[in-house]
């Protein structure tokens, strides 16, 4: 049996990184950058480099370090992109792992998605009945089988016009023999930045990644934009315009690494402002705040900072295991958590504790948690969430649960309670979520997950007018 430790989280599609540079170790600098976005994905990873002439692609399934456990591509080049995956479209396959490198009438192209097209099905169905022939099962192929068969002269034109047939998210990187291209989409739910490194250019998912490789960060890739890079320098052009702009609320929540700075906003301070307004909203009384490590620890100090409630560490991390193991025996499920987590007997024991987490899918692993406190001694869990609660899929490039498992869309705050078996439970409210992440403007944010608002075509989801949004205040205890 295969039992997913991280079952009750969100999970980010990927990450992607690029560099040009002529004085620069391009593979290198690739590699480190994944390291600094394993977060981002852990079930592939790759690296794609060209010296002008030809391509080279190493990819594998696994952690960054284990793809490259025997070696880099060898290839020396001035130009590499990188990719770390989860997926959310297409199985999880040797065959799936990206960069994804064809070669077509106009060269060589090499390309990395982050993000979800709603409707690759139809459009890759389209190309199939014209000849198109696919190797893989993700929706990042069918950019790249739109680009091979487009009839525009430049490359930059010829991803222009394949990505007016596609609905969705998407940040690519792309690599020809002779440049790097950034895209970000219209809506631009996926983060996507720009760094410069001596004289050289990088692209990333995230700002954690620059700083790694020591390169500046110049601004974020605007919505609707693509940057082309080549010796010349950067170039700019608008190739999209939406009336909404939606950028993924959970990147402050719980996606992006507490370190990066995304369209402006801090996601450390985020995270901490959120805590902090979840202690203004819950007002429980405890003796101690402890945080379901790691992604709920910075919030954690907020409620801490604002509450005046010592924060401790309750729980314990392994971080030494992987997001998955082998269970030989389902009787053995429950010790998922307790290898993943245990508590601290003599801080907890005696103790009425708040417990912050980022947020709650399916609710089964709260309940293991909660349930292993009491064991070792807490005298009440009041349990905070960074977040409102999750009663919708997502369409962009997470991974949720289908709607049935998500337990915000058939319970009740007060019926999620009794489910996890804490003493209370409060989710941090909508508009207090938006005055957390304080540097964007609530209308620029996806919040579908929360709300039904889904600012997007989506794969026939059905109307959100039959859809119940279960939030409510949740009582104090």
């Amino acid at each position: 049996m295969l039992y997913d430790i991280q079952s009750d989280k969100l999970r980010e599609e990927c990450g992607i990184f690029g560099i040009f540079g002529r004085q620069e170790n391009v593979v290198l600098s690739t590699y480190w950058g994944l390291y600094a976005l394993q977060h981002r994905g852990q079930e592939s990873a790759g690296i794609a480099v060209t010296d002008g002439t030809v391509m080279d692609v190493q990819r594998g399934m696994g952690l960054v370090n284990e793809v490259f456990r025997h070696g880099l591509p060898e290839r020396p080049g001035h130009i590499a992109i990188g990719h770390v995956r989860y997926s959310t479209t297409g199985s999880s396959l040797l065959q799936n792992t990206q960069p994804l490198m064809v070669n077509y009438s106009g060269g060589q192209i090499s390309m990395a998605h982050n993000g979800n097209l709603t409707n690759a099905r139809e459009v890759r169905k389209e190309l199939e009945e014209k000849g198109s022939v696919f190797q893989t099962s993700i929706d990042s192929e069918v950019i790249v089988n739109l680009i091979a068969r487009s009839t525009k002269q430049t490359v930059e034109e010829k991803i222009v016009d394949s990505l007016i047939n596609i609905h969705g998210a998407y940040c690519l990187v792309i690599m020809t023999e002779n440049k790097l291209i950034g895209v970000r989409d219209p809506h631009g739910f996926r983060p996507l930045c720009l760094g410069k490194l001596g004289d050289g250019w990088v692209l990333s998912s995230e700002s954690c990644a620059l700083d790694t490789v020591g390169a500046e960060f110049v601004r974020d890739i605007e919505p609707g934009e693509m940057i082309s890079i080549d010796d010349s320098g950067v170039v700019s052009r608008r190739f999209g315009e939406t009336d909404r702009r939606a950028g993924c609320v959970f990147e402050y929540i719980y996606f992006a690494r507490p370190d990066s700075v995304i369209d402006g906003q801090s996601v450390y301070q985020a995270r901490f402002n959120m805590g902090r307004t979840l202690a203004r909203e819950s007002r429980f009384k405890a003796d101690i705040v402890i945080s379901v490590p790691d992604s709920g620890t910075t919030a954690a100090l907020g409620y801490s900072h604002e509450s005046g409630i010592p924060f401790a560490e309750g729980l314990m991390k392994n971080r030494y295991i992987g997001r998955t193991f082998i269970q030989p025996e389902q009787k053995k499920r429950d010790m998922g958590v307790r290898i993943k987590l245990n508590a601290v007997a003599s801080v907890v024991k005696g103790k009425s504790i708040v417990m912050v987490d980022d947020s709650i899918v399916r609710g089964t692993t709260s309940g293991k948690i909660v349930r292993m406190l009491k064991e070792a001694g807490a005298t009440a869990v009041h349990m905070c969430v960074s977040s409102p609660p999750i009663g919708f899929p997502c369409y962009y490039g997470i991974d949720t649960s289908a709607r049935k498992e998500l337990i915000a869309a058939s319970k009740q705050v007060e019926e999620i309670r009794q489910f996890i078996g804490a003493d209370s439970l409060h989710y941090l409210s909508l508009e207090g979520l938006h005055a957390s992440i304080g540097h964007i403007s609530a209308k620029t944010l996806c919040n579908a997950c929360f709300n039904c608002d889904y600012p997007a075509h989506t794969p026939g989801e059905g109307s959100c007018a039959n859809n119940k949004f279960l939030f409510e205040p949740a009582g104090r205890k």
